[in-house]
């Protein structure tokens, strides 16, 4: 009996402290604010034991906070739940002629699925099979069937006006290598010039290239160089246009990447497919258009992408925005028919939440990416996320697409301390937002939920992340 009795008062002792969560800054936390002159009250911290029925830490959890790119928890684990890890995408070549001694004398057409990662090397593998398959030559167009998507709303400037940068992109039910050029800037110190390569390299894309190699400090390498088309044209039609690179590089630099969108949908992929065309000893002299596949048409050859398991890990690891929202489209597009919109997509993951008895009246949805200024969540509800893919049958895949803390994808050069290699993070960051959410595992083994929204001035600087290291540590150490 003395030892029920003390069992019974065991519980009473441990009971009440799991059922209490704290509800102000640890110490250390509020310390790290004050020193870097942080507000507090754009600062929303949850963490949770995995397995417990209540959080040990939750300020602020309740207000509805920007996430930044944390919100692709949530659409990556709808499209895992909704469309299964082995998921595929599929792209297809149709003929709207027949082939005759290896001559097409009609139109080819390539119809896309959505497929988020239809990179150069895919795309080249696409083209090959064609060209194995017996068709040497085109003697018509090229037809972009993009009907399995229909046109995101909104432009690519109008997230911050920035049309060239890649992560600016709209979703495309044929999307080739994210739409972007890698330019590959190469010091030669012996003939004082610098190399820039174009991969790939548009048909109808030209550079003047007018960098010069210095011996200064490296300031920024291919980002410290300026960048215009000579001739806007080109942009929209399928005319040459010709990229101009001016400024210095400096030789300590080495070589850099500096990745780039210069055209339009249709004339990128035209581009591209003529010069892999050509290089592959094909012949083709059309022009591009979009459209749909005929009836009757003659099905050359299907393409199916990577399984989703593994596109989430490329889109969560490396907070891929514009793969988020082809995922986005495609939950649409499966779940509610084609053609798929963003608001089948967004349906799709209310749906999803209603299925989980998870009511999260404080969210907005904009694209599920992150990209956004209206997208909104509670780092409460962040946390019901993870722990619901704590649940998940696919909880492997799902973990497994996270940063791992100073090893891998956008937290490989972030200090770790105690939890380097311990804490799977996915991070966001957008102007004065800073967020991370993710579970780690603690120096007691125990598993923990942790979110962190933060929306503040200067939350995206240096000092934003020193804020959440000091939370990981307390979280990593508490008793």
């Amino acid at each position: 009996m003395p030892r029920a009795l003390a069992l019974i008062l065991g519980l009473l002792v441990v009971l009440p402290a799991q059922s209490a969560p704290s509800e102000t800054l640890p110490a250390e936390v509020a310390q790290v604010l004050k020193r870097h002159g942080l507000s507090a009250q754009g600062l929303s911290v949850y963490v949770q034991e995995v397995g417990q029925p209540e959080p040990v830490l939750a300020v602020s959890a309740d207000a509805p906070r920007n996430p930044a790119s944390t919100m692709k928890l949530l659409t990556t684990l709808v499209a895992l739940e909704e469309l299964g890890p082995a998921y595929t995408w599929k792209t297809e070549a149709y003929a709207s002629a027949p082939v005759r001694a290896g001559v097409l004398d009609g139109d080819l057409y390539i119809k896309g699925y959505g497929d988020p990662y239809l990179v150069i090397e895919h795309f080249w593998r696409f083209l090959r099979a064609l060209r194995k398959g017996g068709l040497n030559e085109i003697r018509g167009d090229l037809v972009i069937d993009q009907g399995f998507f229909e046109p995101a709303p909104g432009q690519p400037t109008d997230f911050d006006r920035r049309p060239h940068r890649a992560y600016n992109v709209q979703p495309q039910a044929l999307l080739v290598n994210f739409q972007a050029v890698n330019f590959r800037f190469l010091p030669q110190p012996r003939q004082q010039r610098v190399q820039i390569i174009a991969d790939p390299q548009p048909a109808q894309l030209a550079i003047d290239n007018r960098v010069r190699l210095t011996n200064a400090p490296c300031g920024g390498g291919a980002r410290g160089v300026g960048m215009q088309v000579a001739d806007r044209a080109g942009l929209v039609n399928a005319a040459s246009f010709t990229m101009v690179f001016s400024g210095r590089y400096s030789v300590h630099c080495g070589g850099d990447d500096f990745y780039r969108v210069v055209a339009e949908p249709g004339n990128y992929i035209h581009g591209v497919f003529k010069t892999l065309w050509q290089e592959m000893g094909g012949r083709f002299a059309g022009g591009v258009r979009e459209g749909v596949v005929p009836d009757g048409a003659t099905l050359l050859h299907s393409a199916m992408s990577p399984p989703l398991s593994e596109i989430i890990r490329v889109v969560n690891k490396y907070s891929n925005n514009v793969m988020t929202r082809q995922l986005l489209l495609t939950l649409g597009a499966e779940k509610q028919g084609a053609p798929g919109t963003v608001e089948k997509g967004i349906a799709v993951i209310y749906e999803w939440l209603r299925q989980h008895n998870l009511e999260f009246a404080e969210l907005v949805l904009e694209n599920g990416s992150g990209l956004s200024r209206e997208e909104r969540i509670s780092a409460r509800h962040l946390g019901a996320v993870l722990l619901a893919a704590w649940q998940s049958p696919y909880m492997p895949e799902f973990l497994a697409s996270l940063p791992i803390l100073s090893m891998d994808g956008t937290l490989k050069h972030r200090s770790g301390g105690g939890l380097a290699g311990r804490a799977h993070l996915k991070t966001g960051s957008i102007n004065n937002v800073r967020a991370q959410a993710g579970i780690v595992l603690d120096e007691r083994g125990r598993r923990m939920v942790v979110v962190i929204l933060h929306n503040a001035a200067r939350a995206d600087s240096a000092a934003g992340e020193a804020v959440q290291n000091a939370v990981l540590g307390w979280v990593n150490s508490r008793p």
